[in-house]
């Protein structure tokens, strides 16, 4: 049976010595067959539980008074879940993040659900259990396979659902054997540009001539494309790799593999290559993933029809054009400062759009039209305002209205001093 553990937002520290024990607040959630599965579907039942991380190196200059280390119940209780493991061997990334979460208000998330090997590696003393801890506001997350290790003395109780002998503090001990890891699950990169998408592994001593396997996935709105494929041997000093490239343009870095480093570089990105990455990592008997969200963000170009507007007897049409922005959502706006204004006031008429234009690239344009009357007010600024996701702020274009009187007032001053810098120049 399938067991789940879910822990949303909650962790603590212990400090002991130089070592820290982080412990996870978690629910147990057992997939099972309720009224649902009568129409194939299933129900879930949830129960307390929690994960331990243990021997987590701490600062020298952590405060350890009043930090003390985990202590498990002096109860034993067979319907307790309490999963524990090392931080150290292999060492589990960014580990002072959970650590300090609970200081920093940090969201951590984790899944549990018991991992199955293939069936000719299946030995009865060894159960597995794949857990999946991310940090949304740090975009980090990581996936371990954990390995029961034998209990010497164990006690006589046996922990109710999972089945599994408890050690004589109630815990079922394990270990690290395997983690993959993406220091940044989520990124975002401009059209046109390149970008890495992170993923890593690592592991305890690899058995000889041991062969890792590399893929990448693309998924988006439904469909999934492969990206890349590498297999490869990581205990050749020279490694040599086979690599399928699906997707032009995509590479990994074969010599930084055998580091335990799967990160993909995809060049030239087009709106199609944006979406769900999944970078799947399989050694020996072991494969976990992780999932990179690449979000594409273009800003818009903005400009406007004419660089000035000189009143005339007919209304007169003002555009302002937003170029070559992605995602499709912008915000065209008409502001009006007059004379006797300090501030900027939105325009009571906002004028027209015109539809969406999309480029061979991916990315849009729109255009908004503004009918400036005969009878504006000379020296009202006229600013088009546009807000955009890629932007941090809304950009602005603006000119000034003028009088005919003032336009050929400034025609006769530039005449004067162009006709001024003519002559001193033949004088000399």
């Amino acid at each position: 049976m399938l067991a789940n553990v879910i822990l949303i937002g909650f962790s603590l520290k212990f400090v002991c010595g130089n070592v820290a024990d982080i412990v996870l607040s978690c629910s147990l959630v057992e997939e099972g067959v309720g009224l649902s599965g009568m129409t194939g579907g299933s129900s879930f039942s949830r129960a307390p539980a929690t994960l331990v991380f243990r021997d987590v190196a701490v600062a020298s200059d952590e405060s350890l008074d009043l930090l003390p280390p985990f202590v498990a119940p002096s109860l034993l209780d067979p319907d307790a879940i309490i999963i524990e493991a090392k931080a150290s061997s292999p060492e589990v990334p960014n580990v002072e993040v959970l650590l300090h979460a609970d200081c920093n208000d940090l969201e951590v998330t984790c899944e549990m659900s018991q991992y199955s090997v293939s069936k000719a590696l299946r030995r009865s003393d060894l159960t597995y259990f794949m857990v999946s801890i991310s940090v949304e506001a740090v975009s980090f997350s990581v996936t371990l396979i954990l390995q029961t290790l034998a209990v010497l003395e164990p006690s006589t109780l046996t922990q109710s659902k999972l089945g599994l002998p408890l050690s004589p503090t109630g815990t079922l001990p394990t270990e690290v054997v395997f983690l993959v890891f993406s220091q940044r699950n989520s990124i975002s990169a401009r059209l046109r540009s390149d970008a890495v998408l992170h993923c890593s592994f690592r592991h305890p001593e690899v058995p000889p001539e041991q062969e890792v396997a590399i893929g990448w996935r693309l998924q988006h709105k439904g469909k999934g494309w492969k990206v890349l494929h590498m297999e490869t041997r990581l205990d050749e000093a020279e490694p040599r790799a086979v690599v399928h490239e699906e997707r032009r343009g995509s590479s990994l870095n074969v010599t930084q593999v055998v580091d335990g480093d799967a990160s993909v570089t995809l060049t030239k990105l087009k709106v199609r290559d944006e979406g769900s990455y999944i970078c799947s990592v399989s050694l020996g008997p072991f494969k976990a993933q992780q999932i990179i969200q690449l979000h594409l963000l273009q800003p818009p170009q903005v400009s406007l029809s004419q660089q000035k507007l000189v009143l005339k007897a007919e209304p007169q049409t003002l555009s302002c054009h937003c170029s070559e922005y992605y995602p499709l959502d912008v915000q065209m706006e008409w502001w009006l400062l007059f004379p006797t204004d300090t501030e900027p006031t939105v325009s009571e008429d906002q004028g027209s759009l015109s539809s969406h234009r999309q480029h061979g690239d991916g990315s849009y344009s729109l255009t908004s039209q503004l009918t400036v009357p005969s009878t504006a007010t000379p020296g009202t600024k006229i600013i088009c305002k546009v807000s955009h996701r890629a932007l941090s702020t809304p950009l602005s274009v603006s000119l000034v209205v003028m009088s005919p009187q003032t336009n050929s007032y400034w025609w006769i001053v530039g005449f004067l001093i162009v006709t001024a810098i003519f002559f001193y120049q033949v004088m000399n």
